[in-house]
């Protein structure tokens, strides 16, 4: 095999449309897919590439530095592109802990452990860093987070990830371990866990279940396709630059408000409702806890340097993501019920 690269959190939304990019357009790299299988976690994401030969699955904890060296080791990797994280907002008001011991010290055992099997040769080597937009905080109704804005983190979540961020740049700096780093805005797309606004909102009006928006719903994302993400860390990961950062956005602000009356809309047509029938499901909540107002990636950076740019527009991508979950039912009831942690055991035990 030509290369030989760790791909950390593979089983999850993202890192499974990564995984899959990677095994099908490289077949002559070894692509070894490493997570814990969390509630997240979910192989029956990845059962059309399962059985390709350059791919290989590991079940482990990036918490646990003694297995994630061992695993160095043995594979003897030649990059890593490092997506294992905790990622709900929500989740990590209730248990701020377990974000800091994963993002934090799950990312500090994976820096060391790159940084032993490299010493004395990094030529060819990279350690790739997937973070978030909300590293940066809140913006105003103008603006736009650039690569040099500096970070703001208003939650649990986003400042384990700001520390993360902050390590792997530290190790560039003190160890000149070569890196990069992307902050992406909002994912969306086909296999993404139900607790997210999409999935969940999607799952909630087939089932005439109540769609709780919190405040006053004019809270401001810029939503990223999916596969469109995947792409872009494929372009950094083989062409950008050593000790740089590339914001990931897909040029697509909306309201959260406006993005459920437009899925609304689209179910009501999918299903065959009468308009507007989805839209009485609105139920307004209380506000979370430091709820950022608004988050909006200048994505100009990876355009012009690396020719990266969305390939559909929202309405095509939330229309085709609809699709996948309609289509999907089985899925979707396997995520929901929790079978879907079962599929480790039937296959790998």
């Amino acid at each position: 095999m030509k290369k030989t690269l760790l791909i950390t959190g593979g089983a999850g939304f993202i890192g499974s449309h990564v995984v899959r990019l990677f095994v099908n357009k490289y077949p002559d790299y070894r692509i070894v897919n490493l997570d814990a299988l969390t509630y997240a976690g979910n192989l029956e994401n990845l059962t059309d590439i399962e059985n390709f030969p350059n791919y290989t699955f590991v079940k482990a904890d990036i918490r646990d530095a003694s297995a994630i060296n061992e695993i160095f080791k043995e594979h003897q990797f030649d990059g890593v592109i490092h997506l294992a994280a905790e990622s709900h907002v929500d989740r990590s008001l209730k248990d701020p802990n377990v974000f800091i011991e994963t993002n934090v010290l799950g990312t500090a055992n994976l820096l060391n452990a790159a940084r032993e099997l490299w010493k004395g040769n990094m030529e060819g080597k990279r350690f790739y860093h997937v973070s978030t937009d909300e590293v940066y905080g809140s913006l105003g109704d103008t603006g736009f987070f650039l690569e040099t804005t500096s970070y703001d983190p208003q939650s649990p979540y986003s400042a384990s990830k700001a520390a993360s961020d902050h390590l792997v740049r530290a190790y560039g700096n003190s160890y000149h371990l070569p890196f990069v780093i992307t902050n992406c805005s909002n994912n969306y797309g086909q296999n993404q866990f139900p607790e997210k606004l999409i999935p969940l909102f999607i799952h909630n009006i087939q089932n005439n279940i109540p769609l709780p928006v919190y405040g006053d719903g004019k809270y401001t994302r810029d939503w990223l396709y999916v596969v469109d993400h995947a792409r872009a860390i494929d372009l950094v990961y083989h062409d950008g630059v050593n000790g740089e950062t590339y914001n990931i956005g897909g040029f697509n602000e909306w309201q959260n408000i406006a993005l459920i009356k437009l899925l609304c809309k689209q179910m009501d047509e999918k299903l065959g409702r009468a308009p507007g029938e989805s839209e009485k499901l609105i139920s307004y909540v209380k506000d979370r806890p430091g709820h950022d107002r608004r988050y909006a990636i200048d994505a100009s950076k990876i355009n012009k340097e690396l020719g990266w740019k969305p390939s559909v527009t929202f309405e095509e991508g939330l229309s085709k993501t609809i699709d996948w979950y309609l289509q999907n039912e089985t899925w979707l009831q396997s995520v929901t019920s929790g079978d879907y942690q079962k599929y480790y055991e039937s296959q790998y035990s």
